[in-house]
C-alpha cells in the first residue's frame, strides 16, 4: 500500500518558509501577548486551540496542502512563543532554564518516538501516530527554539543582530555537515529545525523591537505584516508548483 505524501521535500525553499514561518510566529506570539495586552498564560490558551485545530485540518486531509502545512507551522510558533515567554517570564524560570527543561521535554518525545518502533526519517512519516509525534516534536522544538533565542539576545552580550549571526552560523555548520560528511541526515534535519526558530526568534525581535534596544523599530505590527505577506507569497509560490499527490489506495 503506497504512503500519503502529506509532507513537504526538504529543499532550499522549505528552510525559506520554515525561518519566515518562524520569525512571523516571534512577532505574532508578541503582538497577541504584549501590544494587545493579552497576556502570555491567555495568549497560551488561545494559540495552543489555534495549533490544536490547524493540526485537526492537516490529520484529517489524504495529500499535502501547503496551506494547511504551513498554517500548523505557523501555530506552533506563535504558540512557541508564548509558551516559552510565559514559562521563562511568567513563572519566573528564565531563559536558560527554561531551555533546558524544553530540551528535555523534546528529548522524552523523540524517546517515545523510538520505543513507538516508528522511523525518525522526516520522508517517511505516515499514519495518524507518526504524524503526531512529528507535529509534537514539532511544537516542542519551536517553544524550545523561542527560549534559545531570548537567552542569547537577552542574557548574552550578542543582542538581537549577534544572536542570529550566531545561529546563522551554526545552521552553515550543521549545512557542512550534510555535505561533507556522513552524519545522519535525520539528526541534521532536526538540529537544523531547532536552530531555524532562535533564528527566527532573534531575527523577529531584531525587526520588531525599538531602535534603543538594537532593532529596527518597526513594532510587532509593522513587522508581523511584512512578515506575514513574505510567507504568503511563499506559500502561493509553493502552492502552484505542488503536485497533486495521489491518495493512498483503500
Amino acid at each position: 500500500m503506497p504512503a500519503m505524501k502529506k509532507l513537504p521535500e526538504i529543499t532550499l525553499v522549505f528552510w525559506i518558509m520554515k525561518i519566515a514561518a518562524t520569525t512571523l510566529g516571534e512577532t505574532g506570539g508578541d503582538l497577541l501577548a504584549q501590544t494587545l495586552r493579552v497576556g502570555y498564560a491567555v495568549s497560551s490558551l488561545v494559540l495552543v486551540a489555534v495549533f490544536l485545530a490547524s493540526l485537526a485540518a492537516q490529520l484529517g486531509v489524504r495529500r499535502f496542502h501547503p496551506v494547511l502545512y504551513w498554517s500548523v507551522i505557523l501555530s506552533t510558533s506563535t504558540a512557541g512563543t508564548t509558551m516559552s515567554d510565559f514559562m521563562n517570564r511568567t513563572a519566573g524560570l528564565g531563559y536558560f532554564l527554561g531551555a533546558l527543561v524544553l530540551t528535555t521535554a523534546l528529548g522524552a518525545v523523540f524517546a517515545v518516538w523510538k520505543l513507538s518502533g516508528r522511523p525518525f526519517d522526516v520522508t517517511r512519516v505516515t499514519g495518524f501516530r507518526g504524524e503526531a509525534l512529528y507535529w509534537t516534536a514539532i511544537l516542542f522544538s519551536n517553544t524550545l527554539g523561542t527560549s534559545l533565542g531570548d537567552f542569547l539576545s537577552d542574557d548574552t552580550r550578542l543582542g538581537f543582530g549577534g544572536g542570529a549571526l550566531l545561529i546563522a552560523g551554526a545552521i552553515a555548520l550543521v549545512l557542512a555537515l550534510r555535505r561533507f560528511t556522513a552524519v545522519s541526515a535525520t539528526l541534521l534535519f532536526w538540529v537544523a529545525f531547532v536552530l531555524t526558530r532562535p533564528l527566527g526568534a532573534t531575527t523577529g525581535d531584531f525587526f520588531s523591537k525599538p531602535v534603543a534596544k538594537g532593532g529596527l523599530g518597526y513594532g510587532t505590527i509593522g513587522a508581523s505584516l511584512i512578515l506575514a505577506a513574505v510567507l504568503l507569497a511563499l506559500v502561493a509560490y509553493q502552492t502552484r508548483r505542488t503536485r497533486p499527490y495521489a491518495p493512498a489506495a483503500p
